[in-house]
């Protein structure tokens, strides 16, 4: 009786093992079918990396056989590989929602809002009804118009309504009392501090309205050469929503020769916005205002150029993605003092806020923004010689799911994963290089901000043709 109870026992000890195995091969199976479908990993590693699955079970199945202690230990390693197999499907699964959720934009947002003075008792649009409201009429009248709407909607009735000629008329208007509420596009506030100090701590959001608008999308292919516009902005909240542009980098990447231009253009280069500004021109950080697409197509008038891509970037993002990298190594042509940090003539390790430091000062040089744009490039190319190190793979995933909400590409998720699978394939190192447009400084009207004079930078011409040329050198691989 003790010897048939003692046989049940261990064929049951033997089944369960053989489950085990059976659930690491199924594991095993799903992570490969994944892999294969995400299109990021190339079919020779695929290849290998099923060979290897497969020797794992088929050693871990035959130790089921051995009748001694050492299918225990057979049950123990398949059991920790198929917990390894759940954490890797788990975890690749992440990095494709992620990618998903960054990439393949096709809109863009207008935050609309209503504010009033901070001291305001009001708390609702209810309570504001019979305010005297303001907006301004010279620029972005189409979203005014659906502001409006949708405000005397909630509030029950026709507001009375005061028009002004800017919206920095409007806002004094607002802080001298000629009005009690002011609506307006929030990506204006930029503009609006740049002639009124503090304005933001002397007003409050009493109502926001979001209006999305379909971003004009064309096809594209990562295996050919294109240009990446990559547009910094200078908000904190949801990263789809209209901005000024702060920082301007176009990256022409040629998958071909494996080399990358980042070409930084000044914020204050005094341009025109093509399908809002007419003749009359505006800063290029204004064009943020009116959408990543107008910043693009302002770009490609300049430099005679198609840019594919784009991807918007707050300044949060890259505290975050410069630290889950493990900090970066940043080249300084100068040494200087900024946000307490100093920084040395060469090379700097630097965590995410002494990046972020590096990349916002421009008062410790001569030339001012012009440097700072040549800073940002030194960032960015930093990062890039991390992410496409084998030192990546270790924090790839961290980077992913914490950049997700601060960062927009209209890069697909399919146009991603084959662009990894090409790095992947052929393992080649990039040539990356760098190249800063310039310009004469002056103090002009702009079309976003009406007749008060402001800083602005005219382009050098001159610079201006020697970047479009390298660029186009680059596309065609030389």
């Amino acid at each position: 009786m003790e010897h048939q109870h003692s046989h049940r026992y261990r064929k049951s000890k033997n089944m369960a093992g053989k489950l085990i195995t059976i659930l690491q091969l199924i594991l095993s199976a799903a992570l490969l079918i994944l892999v294969w479908n995400s299109g990021m990993v190339p079919n020779l590693y695929l290849a290998l990396m099923g060979a290897g699955l497969f020797l794992l079970f088929a050693i871990t199945f035959f130790l089921q056989y051995i009748r001694n202690g050492v299918r225990y230990l057979g049950i123990v390693i398949s059991l920790l590989i198929s917990i390894g197999l759940a954490i890797g499907i788990f975890a690749f699964l992440r990095v494709q929602k992620t990618m998903e959720e960054v990439g393949g934009a096709t809109y863009k947002t207008d935050n609309m809002i209503v504010v009033v003075k901070a001291d305001d008792p009001a708390e609702s649009i209810l309570d504001a009804a019979n305010y005297r409201f303001g907006c301004q009429t010279s620029v972005d009248q189409e979203n005014n118009a659906r502001m409006l709407e949708d405000v005397e909607k909630v509030a029950g009735r026709e507001l009375k309504l005061e028009e002004f000629d800017t919206v920095t008329d409007l806002a004094n208007g607002l802080l001298s009392g000629q009005v009690e509420a002011a609506i307006y596009n929030e990506a204006f506030d930029g503009i609006i501090e740049e002639n009124i100090e503090d304005y933001k701590e002397q007003v409050k959001i009493l109502y926001q309205y979001g209006i999305e608008t379909p971003i004009e999308q064309e096809d594209t292919n990562v295996e050919e050469p294109f240009n990446v516009y990559i547009s910094g902005i200078d908000v904190s909240g949801p990263i789809t929503t209209n901005s000024r542009s702060d920082v301007n980098i176009i990256m022409t990447v040629n998958p071909n020769t494996k080399k990358i231009l980042l070409t930084t253009t000044p914020r204050d280069f005094y341009v025109t916005i093509p399908g809002i500004s007419g003749d009359q021109r505006d800063k290029l950080t204004h064009a943020g205002i009116y959408g990543v697409d107008a910043s693009m197509a302002t770009l490609e008038q300049l430099y005679g150029i198609d840019i594919s891509y784009y991807a918007r970037v707050n300044f949060t993002s890259l505290i975050t993605i410069v630290d889950a990298l493990g900090g970066v190594d940043v080249n300084s042509e100068y040494a200087f003092e900024a946000g307490g940090y100093q920084f040395q003539q060469g090379s700097n390790h630097l965590d995410g806020k002494a990046a972020l430091a590096f990349s916002r000062e421009r008062y410790s040089f001569e030339s001012g923004d012009n440097q700072r744009g040549k800073n940002q490039e030194a960032v960015l190319t930093a990062i890039l010689q991390k992410a496409m190190s084998p030192a990546i793979l270790t924090s790839a995933n961290q980077i992913l799911g914490e950049v997700s909400s601060c960062v927009e590409t209209n890069m697909t998720q399919d146009e991603m994963a084959k662009f990894i699978n090409m790095q992947l394939n052929d393992g080649a190192s990039w040539t990356i290089e760098s190249i800063a447009a310039g310009g004469t400084g002056d103090s002009q009207a702009c079309f976003s901000s009406g007749s008060q004079l402001l800083y602005v930078m005219w382009p050098d011409e001159a610079i201006v043709g020697d970047v479009s040329r390298r660029m186009t050198q680059i596309l065609e691989g030389n």
